[in-house]
């Protein structure tokens, strides 16, 4: 039975305050170049922020690219940026839902409910076991 309470005290400890404070979680990754795989991390967006992805741009073809969060206000924006030594144009897009800039073009709802399941399935066994 403690275990129990233990388990739930540390569910309830890391996704208590994100739904409390209503801030969104988004994908995050440095400005990379488009050839190299980015190691996705998931950050909690400070309020008022929303998701983006960026596309930088040489010319026509679209060589870098980033995820994060930034103010709603600076969002469709195009800047440019220097990156290792040449100079690119990268353009911005937001969203405002959860999880939405992530690399794939798929709805993420399914994913989110599959995961669901399995979080409490493996709960389930933990809880039959001890």
């Amino acid at each position: 039975m403690l275990k129990l309470l233990h388990i739930t005290g540390l569910w309830l400890h890391f996704l208590l305050p994100s739904v409390l404070c209503d801030n969104l979680l988004c994908f995050y990754s440095p400005m990379l170049e488009k050839d190299k795989t980015p190691e996705f991390v998931v950050t909690e967006c400070p309020p008022s922020k929303v998701c983006f992805m960026a596309d930088g741009r040489y010319g026509n073809h679209s060589v870098l690219s980033a995820r994060g969060c930034m103010a709603k206000k600076d969002c469709s924006q195009k800047q440019k940026v220097h990156f290792k030594g040449t100079t690119y144009t990268v353009s911005y897009s937001c969203c405002d839902q959860p999880h939405c800039n992530s690399c794939l073009n798929i709805a993420l709802e399914p994913l989110c409910l599959t995961l669901a399941l399995v979080t409490v399935r493996s709960l389930a066994c933990i809880f039959l076991y001890y």
